[in-house]
């Protein structure tokens, strides 16, 4: 008894996880044929670019931002807090291979906050020339078109902001490789099925466009300077003004760094953390987003339950991984490393109802259950 007890506990949510992966790969096979927006009339937009670190290929990554085919003015933005900071020769680098471009870096170490990132936004802000200004994750690559779909969606009525989808390219090895494997086998599919079922609305680090005006109708970037989900609570701010968040239908490159496990581990046990504090239910309801596991788990309560729903999950995550790989024209990983990202996922998820404090740039920072966070020796 206890044994079918067990297989009904683990097979019924696994047979549920193994559904909503099929519905996942149906959604982004339909989403592949969303028309592109069309731009009327070009404008000139400031794009900020919070720097930490030299990672790789970051002068690369910058560049795409002003190189797109656009045919107003462009001005890129980076903020450091010292020139010791190796992002700033990268900067360097950008400006020398394009000395007309209207690049500048800001060097501007004062604090607002525990959210680090958001206070080189605020020291930025001084310099930012134009009204449309677009705030990107310096990992972030943009496709060709990015500036022509970002603004386009922001002109559209009711539009508050634009952000955009995004998928993982490992940069730094092999645990790069499985973190972007995560980004785009995990998070991408949740991302569009949100959308789909219009419980989305959120802003992501990818992109987070909006005009001056609205900027400042939520208060500007010194209204989340103790925020650590700044994205999210962004977009929270824009909805909150009877605005909408467009999503133009590109798939933005994701840069992921991490050279090792442990980083990896940090990295994505402070967003666990981060979403089950912004949302403690639908952070619960995720578990429906691990079939593979879930299927593990039923193996060794019933054989036959268990081999028959691992076959079937293993089959709809490799559906899900083709349908990612044609939305974002690209192959993110080997499907030989599914087992390992997905058992990797799950424990990543149930570390996230256990984490209260995260580390982030080499400093720990306390979560107060509500989106906020403070210095671990702050009161």
């Amino acid at each position: 008894m206890i044994s079918i007890a067990l297989t009904i506990f683990f097979g019924l949510p696994a047979a549920l996880a193994i559904f909503y992966t099929l519905s996942a790969a149906i959604l982004i096979a339909r989403s592949t044929r969303q028309p592109h927006r069309e731009l009327a009339r070009p404008e000139p937009v400031t794009i900020l670019k919070p720097l930490y670190g030299a990672e790789p290929h970051l002068t690369d990554n910058l560049e795409s931002f002003v190189t797109q085919h656009w045919e107003a003015p462009i001005q890129l933005l980076c903020g450091v807090h010292s020139e010791a900071d190796g992002a700033f020769t990268a900067v360097e680098e950008l400006k020398s291979r394009h000395p007309d471009a209207d690049i500048a870096c800001i060097v501007d170490g004062t604090p607002h906050g525990a959210n680090g990132k958001v206070g080189n936004l605020i020291n930025m802000m001084a310099a930012a020339k134009h009204d449309i200004v677009i705030l990107s994750d310096s990992d972030m690559v943009a496709p060709s078109a990015y500036l022509e779909q970002v603004v386009g969606a922001l002109g559209e009525p009711g539009v508050g902001a634009v952000t955009c989808l995004y998928r993982g390219r490992g940069d730094a090895g092999f645990w790069s490789q499985v973190g972007a494997a995560g980004l785009s086998w995990q998070f991408l599919p949740g991302v569009i099925t949100s959308l789909a079922l219009e419980a989305g609305g959120v802003c992501m680090g990818s992109t987070i466009a909006m005009r001056r005006a609205t900027l400042d109708r939520i208060g500007g970037f010194e209204r989340f300077a103790d925020i650590l989900a700044d994205d999210h609570a962004i977009g929270a701010a824009v909805r909150g003004l009877g605005l909408t968040i467009a999503v133009p239908p590109i798939v933005m490159p994701h840069a992921s760094i991490d050279r090792d496990a442990g980083a990896l581990l940090r990295h994505e046990l402070r967003w666990a953390a981060t979403v089950r504090q912004l949302d403690p239910a639908g952070y619960a309801g995720m578990i429906f987003t691990h079939p593979l596991p879930l299927a593990l788990l039923t193996l060794p309560f019933s054989p036959i339950v268990g081999v028959g729903l691992l076959g079937a999950a293993a089959a709809m995550r490799l559906l899900l991984i083709r349908e990612v790989d044609r939305l974002c024209g690209a192959s993110t990983a080997s499907p030989l490393l599914l087992p390992l990202r997905d058992i990797l996922s799950f424990a990543v998820f149930i570390g996230g109802f256990f984490t209260g404090s995260v580390d982030w740039r080499g400093e720990r920072l306390r979560m107060d259950g509500r989106g906020r966070i403070s210095a671990s020796g702050e009161t």
